[in-house]
């Protein structure tokens, strides 16, 4: 029996079948007497209950979302075989989910923090990615960092304060990894409290590969930018709103598209040739550093509109699963980012632990070129029947909530079946035709590893020689002092940056003792002598002011081996 929206509804169990008692009322054995094991709507509602909640994610707990349309405005053909970026007017559905990063799932989204941007884009191909944030740049550059970081922006283990009452732990670890200046320094400025998810930039700070048809690697960043500009909170307006109403940024977007406003945003990416990347005073997989617009403009090719709200918070939002592997659809490739390639395995790793191995299969999650034959007419927009060009399969099998197991097709490369499983791209592009159909020829290998591994060798040399030290553990150098700087001493102007110096004041005046405190103004005194012994006078300690080897001295020196 087919169901719509004007079809009367009847309380059921589980199996679908309707429960002929009131669904509050318990069977007893008696009157006044105890509870029936056999009252299986009792046992399965409170089963149910007991088991409803999922762990909320590690970082970006916070967060929420909507509906929107992306339309490809121009093409990016000649950078990228990339499908969804070739023909001018090409839209497809997606959905957004906007962050905080530190805070749990019931924090004000009003908090001084970094927002994660992400968006998940349902294409006739499959489903890509974009997981940005809205800071171009971020805390560390070495993958392994992360967890640590992390741990020191969530709350003291003893204390179970978190860093906006006890900030020791928050700023013990920036001082002592200098590497995060640029990114403190944004966020402790205007943009650290946005005042609206639909005013409010992403950016992929990650630098990624796109090929075109000919095999040509350009490097890309992207921005999606506000058409209505980044607007901001002021620290004394988003401490107010954090007390009075920590869900107003889920409360305003919710409204605006009720009311009807088609809030948008421009699409963008600045690109760099390899040569150029040889020659950029910086190492493009450094995600600390911004490439300078005057040096390589933005271009221009999509446009972004949140179109609807979401009909259930927890289907669409809380279960919706995002990670930097979906950008990388064919055209597009991972960078040699380090942190980059880490979040590669973590996002999909915390996927598999919080939704399950079967996470993909999940109607918000699923590619919609997937089980074309088991599509629900009234499925919403992200899991409706579409035309796709192929339809997908893999090898994947079994698991809990697996809901496609792939009927009789074989869980590995089968003769029988290639005549049903094509292994090659079907996008859009001819530059991988010849792959995939048999075996390959020592020779011909052999061949093209010396081609293909000799350009390669030389220009990562290049490359990689732009970066601090062979792990970046703890590398730092004039050089990654120059761009925040520049942020502090030209681009805020004088009422910013006495803001800035209040902002950082406030929240390090919370860190346990006053030789961190110095510390907290020396670090910003390698930005800038004055910004330093200002923040030490705000801190009521004495300023020591120290150049570069002097703080490094004072934190330690490691040896690069």
């Amino acid at each position: 029996m087919s169901n719509n929206n004007n079809s009367p509804l009847a309380y059921s169990g589980a199996n679908g079948f309707s429960y002929s008692h009131h669904p509050y009322g318990a069977r007893l054995s008696r009157p006044q007497g105890p509870i029936l094991l056999q009252d299986t709507n009792l046992i399965e509602s409170i089963s149910h209950f007991d088991r409803e909640r999922i762990p909320e994610r590690v970082v970006h707990a916070k967060g929420g979302g909507a509906r929107f349309e992306f339309e490809l405005t121009d093409s990016l053909s000649d950078i990228t075989f990339a499908a969804p970026y070739q023909t001018v007017g090409y839209k497809c559905p997606g959905m957004i989910r906007v962050s905080t990063v530190g805070g749990e799932s019931g924090t004000p989204d009003t908090a001084r923090d970094p927002r994660g941007f992400s968006f998940k884009f349902y294409t006739e191909w499959g489903n890509h990615d974009w997981v940005f944030n809205n800071t171009p740049i971020f805390f560390i550059r070495d993958g392994n960092k992360f967890p640590h970081f992390i741990h020191t922006q969530k709350r003291n283990p003893q204390t179970h304060l978190n860093n906006g009452e006890d900030s020791n732990m928050f700023w013990d670890y920036l001082v002592q990894n200098p590497e995060s200046i640029h990114q403190i320094t944004y966020m402790f400025g205007p943009r650290g409290t946005p005042a609206s998810w639909a005013s409010m930039n992403a950016y992929s700070g990650h630098t990624f590969k796109m090929i075109n048809e000919q095999g040509d690697l350009t490097y890309v960043q992207f921005h999606v930018l506000s058409d209505t500009g980044f607007e901001t909170l002021t620290s004394v307006e988003a401490s107010k709103l954090s007390g009075e109403k920590p869900d107003y940024n889920f409360d305003k977007l919710f409204k605006q598209l009720k009311n009807g406003e088609k809030l948008t945003y421009s699409c963008y990416v600045q690109t760099m040739t390899p040569k150029q990347a040889e020659e950029f005073r910086y190492s493009v997989n450094d995600l600390t550093k911004v490439w300078p617009h005057a040096q390589f403009p933005l271009r221009k090719f999509g446009k972004i509109t949140l179109t609807e709200n979401i009909d259930n918070y927890f289907a669409e939002i809380e279960q919706i699963a995002f990670s930097p592997s979906n950008t990388c659809i064919p055209g597009i490739e991972p960078s040699n980012d380090n942190v980059l390639q880490t979040r590669l395995y973590s996002y999909p790793d915390t996927q598999r632990h919080r939704l399950g191995a079967n996470f993909t299969q999940l109607p918000i999650n699923r590619p919609r070129n997937l089980n074309l034959n088991n599509e629900s007419p009234n499925a919403p927009f992200y899991d409706a029947p579409m035309k796709c060009p192929y339809a997908a399969t893999n090898f994947q099998r079994d698991g809990p909530m697996q809901m496609y197991n792939q009927g009789s097709l074989p869980n590995y490369i089968s003769n029988q079946a290639n005549a049903k499983i094509q292994f090659k791209d079907l996008t859009t592009s001819q530059l991988y035709a010849n792959k995939f159909k048999g075996l390959v020829l020592d020779v011909d290998e052999q061949t093209y590893i010396q081609q293909q591994e000799a350009e390669r060798t030389r220009h990562e040399n290049a490359i990689d020689a732009k970066l601090n030290d062979y792990y970046t553990i703890n590398g730092i150098s004039p050089l990654d002092f120059e761009q925040p700087r520049a942020l502090y001493e030209k681009v805020f102007d004088d009422s910013s940056r006495r803001a800035f110096i209040e902002n950082v004041v406030a929240h390090a005046s919370n860190a346990g003792n006053d030789e961190l405190k110095l510390r907290v103004a020396q670090y910003f005194g390698l930005l800038n002598q004055d910004l330093g012994a200002k923040l030490a006078l705000g801190l009521g300690v004495q300023w020591v002011p120290v150049d570069l080897e002097g703080y490094a001295n004072a934190i330690g020196i490691s040896s690069p081996f």
